[in-house]
């Protein structure tokens, strides 16, 4: 056998012999780990973020995991050390917070998307027409965010602030550690209304959409989101916060109720 047949029998071998032990051939590129990345991200967005994930995980060589939670709470887990790579809150002063703290990367922080305030009911709840109508004495539980974590219940309290009736519906909160727990909340009629953001009443069959809130009454609801300085996968994560802000992302975005740029 002379010795280029002896090398290309040899060769021929060898990769039969790879391919029989099932062994990978790829390139040490193709075999690369997968970049983690963490994302905080408000409690509303749940459903937008799952949809996402194994959409941008098909073309970025990354795992996305999720920790979904009230704005304010995900920001003291942030200041107190958790991990993350990214944060989405539903409101600009927990963001404000960090970014005064230097806790963001420079030239990351972006607007998501913005989004209305709504008061629900249970499908059997009826004689609310108005914001007004949450004083009725008929109205004994009102649902709502804890103000100072839950910026859904921040902005409620806006509103009655602004119509000049907190005092007198403050009784009848309920409050609730995060805007699903309000959404809950009504549809277990332990109350008899909540405030949530007109994408949450949109993903539940068992409230209805009674009053739609004039954004008048409270500051915008905007849905800021910025990489860690923290994160040990700034480019990954920059690629991230890039891709929700692709017509991708915001078509699913749109879809959910969540009002963002054309």
């Amino acid at each position: 056998m002379n010795r280029k047949h002896f090398l290309t029998v040899f060769s021929t071998t060898i990769v039969s012999l790879f391919l029989v032990l099932g062994l990978n051939l790829a390139t040490p590129e193709s075999t690369q780990a997968r970049t983690n990345l963490l994302v905080s991200a408000a409690a509303s967005l749940k459903e937008v973020m799952e949809e996402i994930k194994p959409l941008y995980q098909k073309t970025a060589n990354v795992n996305l995991t999720y920790n979904f939670g009230a704005s304010g709470a995900l920001l003291q887990q942030i200041e107190q050390g958790a991990p993350a790579d990214i944060f989405i809150a539903a409101a600009a002063r927990q963001m404000n917070t960090l970014e005064q703290n230097g806790a963001l990367l420079s030239g990351t922080r972006a607007n998501l998307a913005n989004n209305r305030l709504a008061i629900v009911v249970s499908n059997r709840t009826r004689g609310i027409t108005s914001i007004s109508s949450l004083r009725n004495p008929e109205i004994k539980r009102i649902a709502i965010g804890e103000p100072r974590s839950v910026p859904a219940g921040h902005y409620a309290e806006q509103v009655f602030q602004k119509l000049n009736i907190l005092n007198e519906v403050k009784p009848k909160f309920v409050y609730a550690n995060n805007v699903r727990q309000v959404l809950a909340a009504v549809e277990s009629g332990n109350v008899d209304a909540g405030l949530v953001y007109i994408t949450d009443a949109k993903i539940s069959n068992n409230v209805r959409t009674a009053v739609i809130v004039s954004d008048t009454y409270h500051s915008q609801i905007v849905y800021p989101m910025a990489v860690l300085k923290r994160s040990k996968n700034a480019a990954a994560a920059r690629a991230f916060v890039k891709y929700l802000s692709s017509g991708e992302a915001r078509g699913i975005l749109r879809k959910y109720g969540f009002i963002v740029p054309k």
